[in-house]
């Protein structure tokens, strides 16, 4: 998923969003970027879902302001 995330200000907030992700079943990996406000979130399962990614942002005090499916890039 790329998450667009609203209230980020600082690094700090940045690791906080990134741990909230992180600690979700299921998730792989997040990459959390302060500019432009945003995640990059790598699920090990499709049937996850949004919801608790978006729970998991709100759970650490940040907004959710869209988001999208990204397919998978297979590997060579």
């Amino acid at each position: 998923y790329t998450i667009d995330i609203n209230g980020m200000t600082c690094e700090h907030c940045v690791g906080t969003v990134r741990q909230a992700i992180v600690s979700v079943p299921g998730v792989v990996s997040a990459a959390v970027e302060l500019n432009p406000g945003r995640a990059l979130v790598d699920v090990d399962d499709a049937s996850l879902g949004i919801a608790p990614l978006v729970r998991a942002v709100a759970g650490a005090g940040y907004t959710v302001a869209g988001y999208k499916e990204t397919p998978l890039h297979p590997h060579p």
